[in-house]
C-alpha cells in the first residue's frame, strides 16, 4: 500500500471519529420552538427609532419621543355639506378654534421665513390658505377630547376627527376652481374629504390600491357628501396600482397628492395589529423607500405641466421623506426628461407655528414634530411644481 492512499483513509477515520449523532428525541426545531421569547413590534419599532431618530434629531428627539408614546391630540375637520349650523358654536363654547381660520387672519402679518439650508432645491414661492377648510383643536396644552360626530337632518356627519396636522397637505395643495385633482394613495379618506372641503375641484381621482381602505374611504365619502357630489363625474374612486400612473398618459392632472405608505411611527410605537416592524414585514419595510419614490414618481407623471405634486408621510424618516423626495427628482429629470422644482412652504407653515411644532430649518420640505403641547404629527410633506 502506498503512502498516497493511507493519507485518505486515515484523514476519513479521523472525520467519522469526530462526528457526534443525537438522537431524534433530543432534537429541537428552532421555528416550533415556542419558549423563545417574542419582541412585540412596537418594543422593535422603539429600539429602531431611538437609534435612528436619535441620530437625526439630535436634541430634540427625547422631547418628540415622549410625544410620541402619548396619547396624540385630534382635530375636527369641519362639513362645509352639512346642515347643522350650531356645530361651530358648540365648539367656540367648548374652547376651540379654527386653526386655519386663525393663521388665515395673521396671514398679512407673519413673520420673514426662515433661511432655506439648499437654495437650489427651493423655489421663492408659498401657498395661499383656502378659505373654506375649517379645521377646529382645542389650545395647546388641552388634552380634551372631541366627541363623536352625529349625523344631521340628511344623515351627513357635521365633522371628521382626525390628526389636524394632516389637513396641511391638502391646504398646502391650494386647490383652485376648476381644478382636476388625483390623490393617489387616497384611503381612508381624510386627506380626501379635506381637499373635497374646499368645493373647489372640478374632478377628484381617488385610488387607493388597497381594497379595505378603498372600501374604508367609500364610506367615509358616503358618510359626509351628498349624493350629487358622488357621480364618477365629479369624484371616481378605483383601487389601482399607483405606480401605473407612469403609464397614463392620457390622464393629466392640475393638483397630485401623493400621501404615501410608510413606517406610520406613531401607529408603530402604540399598535401591535398591522404593525409594520413585526419580523415578518421587515423585508416589505426594507423596501417601502423604493415603493415611496415609485409612486412620487407616477404622481409628477400624472401632473400636467406647471402643476404641483405634494409628497406626504406620517414619518420622521429622513429616508421616507428627503431622500425620496431627492432621488424622484434625479429621476425624473435623468430618465423622464422632466424638470421638477420643490417649492417653498416656509411662509406657509410659519401661519400655523401656533398650532404645530415644526422642525427647524429642514432641508427639503417641512415637517412636524409631535410635542406633549401640541402632540400632533408627525407629518412631513413637499410640494413640487412639474417645469416640463
Amino acid at each position: 500500500m502506498t503512502a498516497a492512499s493511507v493519507i485518505p483513509r486515515f484523514l476519513l477515520n479521523k472525520v467519522r471519529d469526530s462526528v457526534c449523532f443525537v438522537q431524534r428525541r433530543h432534537r429541537v426545531k428552532t421555528k416550533w420552538a415556542g419558549s423563545r421569547p417574542k419582541v412585540p413590534a412596537t418594543d422593535l419599532a422603539l429600539q429602531h427609532f431611538d437609534a435612528t431618530y436619535g441620530l437625526q434629531l439630535g436634541d430634540l428627539w427625547p422631547s418628540v419621543r415622549i410625544g410620541m408614546l402619548s396619547e396624540k391630540k385630534y382635530g375636527a375637520l369641519l362639513n362645509n355639506f352639512t346642515s347643522d349650523s350650531d356645530i361651530v358654536s358648540s365648539f367656540h363654547a367648548q374652547g376651540c378654534r379654527d386653526f386655519i381660520n386663525t393663521a388665515r387672519s395673521t396671514e398679512k402679518d407673519a413673520p420673514a421665513e426662515r433661511p432655506s439650508q439648499d437654495p437650489e432645491l427651493h423655489d421663492d414661492t408659498t401657498a395661499p390658505i383656502s378659505s373654506n377648510i375649517q379645521c377646529f383643536v382645542f389650545p395647546r396644552g388641552d388634552i380634551s377630547r372631541f366627541r363623536p360626530a352625529r349625523p344631521d337632518s340628511n344623515g351627513l356627519l357635521s365633522y371628521y376627527l382626525l390628526d389636524a396636522a394632516s389637513v396641511l397637505p391638502a391646504l398646502a395643495l391650494d386647490v383652485q376652481p376648476g381644478h382636476s385633482v388625483l390623490d393617489l394613495c387616497a384611503g381612508p379618506g381624510g386627506k380626501t374629504l379635506a381637499l373635497l372641503q374646499a368645493q373647489a375641484i372640478r374632478f377628484l381621482w381617488a385610488n387607493d390600491l388597497s381594497g379595505s381602505r378603498t372600501a374604508r374611504l367609500r364610506r367615509t365619502l358616503q358618510s359626509y357628501l351628498p349624493r350629487e357630489l358622488l357621480t364618477e363625474d365629479r369624484v371616481y374612486i378605483t383601487s389601482l396600482d399607483g405606480r401605473q400612473w407612469r403609464n397614463k398618459d392620457e390622464h393629466k392632472f392640475d393638483k397630485v397628492l401623493v400621501d404615501v405608505p410608510c413606517t406610520t411611527d406613531r401607529h408603530s410605537l402604540m399598535e401591535e395589529d398591522n404593525n409594520i416592524f413585526k419580523r415578518s414585514r421587515t423585508k416589505e419595510r426594507q423596501r417601502l423607500p423604493l415603493l415611496q419614490m415609485e409612486l412620487l414618481l407616477a404622481g409628477i407623471q400624472a401632473t400636467r405641466p406647471g402643476g404641483d405634486v405634494l409628497y406626504s408621510t406620517c414619518s420622521l424618516s429622513q429616508l421616507q421623506n428627503q431622500c425620496v423626495v431627492e432621488q424622484a427628482i434625479s429621476i425624473a429629470q435623468q430618465e423622464m426628461d422632466i424638470t421638477v422644482k420643490v417649492q417653498n412652504l416656509s411662509s406657509f407653515v410659519q401661519h400655523f407655528s401656533d398650532t404645530f411644532h415644526f422642525a427647524p430649518q429642514p432641508a427639503v420640505g417641512e415637517l412636524v414634530l409631535p410635542h406633549l403641547c401640541a402632540n400632533f404629527g408627525p407629518i412631513y410633506m413637499c410640494k413640487l411644481q412639474r417645469i416640463g
